[in-house]
């Protein structure tokens, strides 16, 4: 399994931004999908996840109203939606997949695959 995260850039406080994450492999219907992200000199963070099936997680609440996850599963990509963006929302996101369907969802060390990250860098 092989995931590409994308969409990642530099916007201004308050623009949007939409993450992509393709996997190949599998189906992603198959997976508990999760958005993570990692800001400078901080730990990984979880952000969502959808579980493999469909049923999307609550947003951590920095980030509630602003970012929506989804997927479409005949493309095999999962989407986060990122509006009204904060300079804190700055950092490296990674999408991740987690095979063995794992109640954990917001842990890290349940997902096995890992995009290689896509930077997201809003300035003030």
């Amino acid at each position: 399994v092989q995931l590409q995260a994308s969409g990642g850039g530099l916007v201004q406080a308050g623009g949007s931004l939409t993450l992509s994450c393709t996997v190949s492999g599998r189906t992603i219907n198959n997976y508990n999908m999760g958005w993570f992200r990692q800001a400078p000199g901080k730990e990984r963070e979880f952000v969502v996840a959808i579980r493999w099936s469909g049923s999307t997680t609550s947003v951590i609440d920095s980030v509630k109203g602003r970012f929506t996850a989804s997927r479409v599963v005949a493309k095999n990509t999962l989407y986060l939606q990122m509006n009204s963006l904060k300079p804190e929302d700055t950092g490296v996101y990674y999408c991740a997949a987690d095979g063995r369907q794992s109640v954990a969802v917001s842990t890290a060390s349940s997902y096995g695959y890992w995009g290689q990250g896509t930077q997201v860098t809003v300035s003030s």
